[in-house]
């Protein structure tokens, strides 16, 4: 979060530890207000971006990601993932574009590490990386009216799921029916700030989080890097990977565990209910006292306790019941995602 919008966030009434905000005032009544579907905004500076520009930009991008990145324009964004070449994923992030380049977002806490990675791939490519993260401003924005608001401040709405919007000085991207990402210059950010905040409750970080984990959305960090093959967090469910193009670290391993169907691991949804803090990267147990899975991310649930994603083994979840951190841990209750994996 850059010194210029960390005062204008303050002066706001933010609440701002390490750089993320907190809340506005009352965790907990933003919490339920995100939970009922209210409009919300959210700060999301616990992102970063790295812009991607020259006339190699695609090609490059290409041979780097999971995802189709030809299809990607200024009218349609991506999920995508960064692979080990034994195909595990360093990252996950949101691609989009402009007329200026690539823009991937990304936690704030991988994004010097995946840089400095992909820069080593650059060679003779006529690409550069930088990063943007305190050039521009991502505001998120939440709840049934999103869409109508979004149009009444900006005179358009994207497109359903991954629809973009550019203009002279924001983005519009919408990432589900009711939600929506604004990103923005530093100058103008206070303008759009306060706009959205005619119709929005500002809200913390963690109301963010909840409505990411909800949407069945996997966000790396560094606690589960390395941990998870693309399909083990549904990626290609969100359009994250492409099973036609060519080659990019990780690919044959990818394509393999596709087609001869060897996907023993899903990310599930599912609520633990308890009061300790949840973590990325917390393991899992069976029944059986074995490990079956991971935490992949967690958020506090407007209902009580943790909601989560975690990759667990298929065979566990059908015939056993899963517990957080010992065998006779919280056990969690399984819930629908908001998609349909096949």
């Amino acid at each position: 979060m850059n010194s210029i919008w960390h005062s204008f966030q303050e002066k706001n009434n933010a609440v701002i530890e390490n750089n993320d905000i907190i809340h506005y005032g009352n965790a907990s009544t933003e919490l339920k207000s995100t939970g009922s579907n209210t409009l919300v905004m959210a700060d999301l500076s616990h992102f970063g971006i790295i812009h991607f520009s020259g006339e190699d930009a695609s090609e490059f991008l290409q041979g780097q990601l999971s995802c189709d990145v030809t299809k990607i324009d200024h009218y349609t964004a991506q999920y995508g993932s960064c692979c080990t070449p034994k195909g595990r994923m360093l990252a996950s992030f949101l691609v989009w574009k402009n007329s200026s380049g690539y823009f991937m977002q990304l936690p704030i806490s991988l994004l010097i590490t995946l840089e400095k990675r992909l820069s080593m791939y650059v060679m003779r490519a006529k690409v550069k990386l930088n990063n943007d993260s305190d050039k521009y401003v991502r505001i998120g924005v939440a709840g049934s009216l999103a869409s109508e608001v979004v149009e009444k401040i900006f005179g358009v709405s994207p497109d359903p799921f991954l629809g973009v919007i550019n203009s002279e000085n924001e983005s519009v991207i919408c990432l589900s029916q009711d939600r929506f990402e604004i990103v923005t210059t530093q100058e103008n950010a206070p303008k759009v700030w306060k706009n959205l905040k005619e119709y929005a409750m500002p809200v913390g970080r963690f109301c963010w989080d909840w409505l990411e984990v909800k949407e069945g959305i996997p966000i790396i960090t560094p606690a589960t890097q390395e941990q998870f093959v693309p399909q083990m967090t549904n990626l290609e469910a969100i359009g994250g990977i492409s099973f036609q193009k060519g080659c990019y670290p990780g690919q044959e391993i990818v394509s393999r565990t596709q087609f001869l169907g060897k996907i023993k691991r899903r990310m599930y949804l599912a609520n633990i209910c308890t009061k300790e803090s949840i973590s990325a990267g917390d393991e899992l147990y069976s029944t059986k006292k074995q490990v079956c899975g991971m935490v992949v991310n967690a958020a506090p649930s407007p209902e009580g306790g943790y909601d989560v994603l975690a990759v667990i083994q298929t065979d566990s979840v059908k015939n056993e019941n899963i517990s957080w951190k010992e065998t006779k841990g919280p056990i969690l209750k399984i819930l629908p995602l908001p998609y349909v994996l096949k």
